[in-house]
Order: structure tokens, then C-alpha cells, then sequence
């Protein structure tokens, strides 16, 4: 009998392969949709799924599939999941604990370097789990920022978990206890320019809030933020005075929240944490 992960890998290698039609497939048949998926595989290819998904048990990854009991509300947009299926690896129950995403450019200032860390120790402090996507710059500070604080972060890949790895920077510092590794793509799937900009849609969907360090006038840390506007979330920009970057300035003009001092950083954390929980969506099946 075929499990969560046979079914998911098979929703990857058959005839849906796409999040538009795994999700539709999940709507209307739930998870039979799968277990029929997994069915009309060829004997050969089935025969993969279930090696691939025995090596995946043994390095501790699951998959949640949208409709579950365990899928997490917050990614649920009009009923609908940011991603039908997610792979992780670690600790699991980081999925439900309060959490702020964080974002910024790969190629932060020294100053937005700086901010980074301090808003990855402030969070911590306030009991939020940080949320980033694993890339140099801010998402680097802040992840770093929050396990040397003592405190937890949900790392949100661009590409499948077979390519993930413990970089030399985290070494020191990485503990499976307090770290979540998320990927909403086929394990497999190498890095591509438009699944980094996919998985942003976690990393502002999955906590309460999302936290912008610096953005340019285009990329993908403005469209995050505005991303995140979109569905309703609080979103909080810094401002630097003078040296507040566009694509700042562009989602304090939107409705993010302008942040200049610490103070006013930590009564943010505070009002993020006392916000209504998101109401579970009734399961599907």
C-alpha cells in the first residue's frame, strides 16, 4: 500500500507533474487522485517511486499534500494551496509555531547586513520562528541570526531536497531540532530563476508576517513583498532614511509597514505574535 511519499513522487512522475493540475487533480478526487496516479504508473517507473521514496524515510523527509489534516491553513490562498505538495525534512512542528519571513537581496549593503542580524536576534527573542530561502545575503544572516540566538528557522528552497546541503557557514550551528527544510518541488529539480521566485510564496504565506531587509526596484524581494501584500499579510519594510532602497520605499507606498529603530521593530514582533491565529480551512478528505 503506497504512502504520502510514494503518492506525492507519483503526482511528480506521472501524467500531472504540475502544481496547476496536482492541485485541481486534489480538488475534485483528493487523495485517490493519487492513489490512481500512482496506479497507472508503469512498472518500471513505480518501481523508482518506491526505491526514491524508501532513501527519503531513511533521511527522515516527509511530504505534506494539500487536504491533509497536517497541511498548514496559512498556505491556503481562496482555497487554494500556494504549492499541493511540499517535502521536508526536520522538525516538523516549526510548520505551526509563530513565524516571521524574511527577505532581501543576495547582494545586501553592509548596512542591510547588519539589520539582518539584528532582526534575526529581535525574532528570536520574541519567540518567532524565522523563515528565509537558504540564498546568500539576508536570507544567510537571518537563518544564522536565529540559531546562534538559540532560537528556530524554516528554510524554503529553490529546488528539490536531493540537492540540498548543510553549507560551510551553518556548520557550526545546524541542529535538526530546530531547523525545517521545505521543498515544494519534485526532489530532483535543479535551481531555476522561476521556482526561486515560486518558493517566495511560502516564505511569505507560511508565517504571519514578512520582514523586507532591502529590496531593489525590481527582483524577486519586491515581488515577495508585494506578493505578500496581495494575500493580506502584514508586511514590514525598513527604512533607512535616506538610504531606504526603492524597492523599500515602493511597498512602504503599498502598505508595508515603515520600521526605523529597534524599538519600533520589537513592538512590531509584539503585535505579530498577538495577531488571530489563522482558522483551519475544513479538510478535504
Amino acid at each position: 500500500m503506497a504512502d504520502l511519499l510514494e503518492l506525492a513522487l507519483a503526482a511528480f512522475g506521472g501524467s500531472l507533474q504540475t502544481p496547476s493540475r496536482i492541485t485541481s487533480a486534489l480538488r475534485h478526487g483528493g487523495i485517490k487522485s493519487l492513489e490512481q496516479e500512482y496506479a497507472a504508473l508503469p512498472p518500471d517507473l513505480r518501481e523508482d517511486v518506491d526505491q526514491k521514496a524508501r532513501e527519503m524515510r531513511q533521511d527522515g523527509i516527509g511530504a505534506l499534500v494539500f487536504g491533509m489534516a497536517d497541511f498548514p491553513s496559512s498556505l491556503l490562498s481562496d482555497e487554494r494551496p500556494i504549492a499541493p505538495i511540499i517535502f521536508y525534512r526536520g522538525n516538523k512542528d516549526l510548520l505551526y509555531r509563530d513565524g516571521i519571513g524574511m527577505c532581501g537581496s543576495r547582494h545586501v549593503s553592509a548596512r542591510g547586513l547588519d539589520a539582518a542580524t539584528r532582526c534575526g536576534v529581535l525574532a528570536t527573542q520574541k519567540s518567532l520562528t524565522v523563515v528565509s530561502g537558504y540564498a546568500a545575503g539576508v536570507d544567510t544572516a537571518t537563518h544564522l541570526a536565529a540559531l546562534r540566538e538559540g532560537g528556530s528557522t524554516v528554510v524554503v528552497l529553490a529546488e528539490g531536497l536531493d540537492h540540498f546541503r548543510v553549507k560551510r557557514d551553518f556548520a557550526a550551528d545546524f541542529d535538526w531540532e530546530r531547523i525545517l527544510v521545505l521543498s515544494q518541488f519534485a526532489p530532483s529539480q535543479p535551481w531555476r530563476a522561476h521556482a526561486a521566485m515560486a518558493r517566495n510564496g511560502i516564505i511569505f504565506g507560511l508565517p504571519k508576517a514578512l520582514l523586507v531587509i532591502e529590496a531593489g526596484e525590481k527582483g524577486g524581494t519586491l515581488a515577495a513583498g508585494e506578493g505578500a501584500l496581495k494575500l493580506g499579510r502584514t508586511v514590514i519594510a525598513v527604512d533607512f532614511g535616506d538610504e531606504t532602497p526603492k524597492g523599500n520605499r515602493v511597498l512602504i507606498e503599498k502598505g508595508a509597514r515603515a520600521v526605523k529603530t529597534p524599538q519600533g521593530l520589537r513592538e512590531v514582533f509584539d503585535s505579530v505574535r498577538l495577531s488571530a491565529p489563522v482558522v483551519e480551512p475544513p479538510t478535504l478528505f
